[in-house]
């Protein structure tokens, strides 16, 4: 019988089944979620970690009446298939179809909305808190990951909870990875407490013989009880005021649920270590959990085809300037918060490993890390998402910033994300980061480009982000040398009339698209802070209209900018800012949702006929390309 087609389409009725049903479900539960993920692509070696621990805790606990915050939420699909979302999973992270991560809006199961790491554990708490004012008998749990637990986040929340007396467990999932290989003293300690296993399971041995000896059992006892401090000290967990059990296999269903019944019925904040292996049940991905992170689409029976050496992506071409940057440079120092593979810094990490250095999931500390090496004469590059450095803007401020200190920011995923959705759209960097001042913002239109302007940042005496999109662009050929651009020069690409389109990055392509019907004058601007400003007087005192064109927020973004220094210069004509309004995006193909925001040739062309409907512009659209 197919327990999951004939009888699981809710927890409700997962508790229904006998403990012992529970491995087939397991088995099943795993098949499903490979063949499911193989169609669509996402997130897949974290989630085949997660499958047994997922079925216990819906099976031990009364969801959605009790709360399951799941941490950063790409080992959740497990959990959307028991939870009534089986038939949707074709749709995972296409537009209109299901989240790749926790998402309130889609299911009442998704008690939180995650995606960036960390939160769990202070959520959660506030849902504990929240019942124990309520005098509500609601439990809540938070699942996280050995990686998410090296953020400082983390422990301000326990920090928080162990004095709270609430009934909050944590569920530690230490599969010995982050995406990239684990780092820091906190892995060790995990490591540690690990081999504390063998204590353990001896301690059961020597119970089990010598029960049949009473007076011997208590005289073992009692050794014990004067010597367990120092065969096995007091846990962290336990000095921040949790009940400590396991460390216990994370792939026993029945151990798992037995373990979680006995927890579910103590007070005060628990915490349980459970041991995952990451892509558990696919041989492939246990392997090689990095590639298979998140994979797009392949053939289960195959795996990962080999990647296409076709187009050189950004993240390439800034992992291959920092080596040769390196190289020419014996100060630069390379920094990530736990992103080697994804910000493209493998070959560095090689070549270079005394100037490499992975933080952890620790945005705040690689930004003043950064400082302090600036401070003494070093050149760092903080390689981060643009979504990530959200997460240390206090330190770009206060720490970078105002200290002027010279510090390069390689901002990739910058734009429009697409499958991951709203939490990783990197739309606000321009916006954020632009107001700071001491600040510098750079927009690369092409690889080229990119590579140019990172030689520029670098020789700045100032901090500097270098801002591009994920995947790949026009293909532009990539020059070898270490050549710079001007700082803060704009160029222009073609030279029309009546219309001018200043544009901010890689839609400097789709810019040229739309001019060639309208005879626009198209401005690469490069900068987005400061602005060339020689380059937009000459160009506003030669044009009637401007379009700005940019792959982040509208509100105060390059756009913003641009207007602001019209207005300096007392020059009013105008203007129309094109880039993404004030909303969160959807999920979805990258290439599908710039033409429903309007963010292509055709969709400038669509803008400019509702803004100016009148003759003076009606002309100057001459066709639609």
């Amino acid at each position: 019988m197919d327990a999951l087609r004939d009888w699981i389409e809710s927890p409700t009725q997962l508790r229904a089944l006998p403990l012992g049903r529970l491995p087939d479900v397991a088995n099943e539960l795993r098949q499903r979620l490979i063949q499911a993920v193989s169609q669509t692509g996402g997130h897949f070696s974290s989630n085949l970690g997660t499958v047994e621990l997922t079925i216990a805790l819906h099976y031990v606990y009364n969801t959605p009446q009790d709360r399951l915050v799941w941490d950063v939420g790409h080992q959740t699909y497990a959990h959307k298939m028991l939870t009534g979302r089986m038939e949707r999973m074709p749709t995972l992270r296409q537009r209109g179809g299901l989240s790749g991560f926790p998402h309130r809006e889609e299911s009442v199961y998704d008690a939180f909305g995650t995606a960036h790491s960390s939160t769990s554990i202070s959520a959660a708490l506030g849902m504990a808190m929240a019942a124990k004012l309520t005098g509500s008998l609601r439990k809540s749990v938070a699942i996280i990951g050995d990686g998410a637990l090296t953020a400082g986040m983390a422990y301000e929340a326990m920090n928080n909870a162990g004095t709270s007396d609430c009934d909050l467990l944590v569920v530690l999932n230490d599969n010995d990875m982050s995406i990239s290989p684990p780092v820091g003293a906190l892995n060790q300690y995990l490591s540690e407490l690990m081999s504390g296993r063998f204590y353990a399971q001896a301690k059961k041995l020597s119970e089990k013989l010598l029960r049949n000896a009473p007076p011997l059992f208590a005289l073992a006892r009692h050794l014990e009880q004067q010597t367990q401090q120092f065969i096995q000290p007091e846990t962290l967990f336990e000095k921040l005021g949790f009940t400590y059990t396991g460390p216990i296999d994370g792939h026993d269903v029945v151990g798992l649920v037995q373990a979680l019944q006995q927890i579910s019925q103590a007070k005060g904040p628990q915490f349980l270590h459970v041991v995952t292996r990451k892509g558990k049940g696919y041989a492939l991905a246990e392997a090689d959990p990095i590639s298979y992170h998140g994979p797009g689409k392949f053939d289960p029976a195959v795996g990962l085809a080999p990647a296409s050496a076709s187009k050189m992506t950004f993240t390439q071409v800034f992992g291959q300037w920092l080596c040769d940057m390196a190289t020419h440079d014996a100060r630069l120092v390379g920094i990530t918060p736990a992103m080697r593979e994804g910000s493209g810094m493998v070959a560095f990490s090689q070549r270079f490993p005394a100037r490499y250095h992975d933080v952890g999931i620790a945005e705040q500390h690689a930004v003043t890390f950064a400082a302090g090496l600036a401070c003494e004469g070093l050149k760092p590059v903080v390689a981060i998402y643009s979504t990530f450095l959200q997460r240390a803007y206090d330190q770009l401020i206060h720490d970078v910033a105002l200290q002027k200190l010279p510090v390069v920011f390689a901002l990739d995923r910058a734009g429009l994300v697409g499958a991951d959705g709203p939490t990783h759209a990197g739309m606000y960097d321009i916006a954020f980061t632009r107001c700071i001042p001491n600040m510098s913002v750079a927009c690369p239109a092409d690889e080229n480009e990119c590579r140019q302007l990172l030689s520029t940042a670098y020789a700045q005496d100032h901090p500097v982000t270098v801002r591009y999109p994920r995947g790949s662009g026009m293909g532009a050929a990539v020059q070898t040398d270490l050549q710079a651009l001007p700082f803060a020069r704009a160029e222009i690409r073609r030279q029309g009339k009546g219309l001018a389109i200043l544009a901010f990055g890689p839609l400097l392509y789709e810019a040229l698209k739309a001019a060639e019907s309208l005879d626009a004058t198209v401005v690469n601007m490069r900068w987005a802070k400061p602005l060339d400003l020689e380059m937009l007087q000459q160009v506003a005192l030669a044009h009637d209209h401007f379009i700005t064109l940019e792959d982040g927020a509208r509100m105060g973004g390059a756009g913003a900018a641009v207007l602001e220094a019209l207005q300096d210069m007392g020059i009013h004509k105008p203007v129309l800012v094109m880039g993404f309004e004030d909303a969160f995006t959807e999920h979805g193909d990258p290439q599908v949702l710039m033409q429903h925001y309007g963010l292509t040739a055709a969709g400038i062309h669509q803008r400019m006929a509702q803004a100016w409907p009148h003759r003076s512009v009606t002309p100057l659209l001459r066709k639609v390309v």
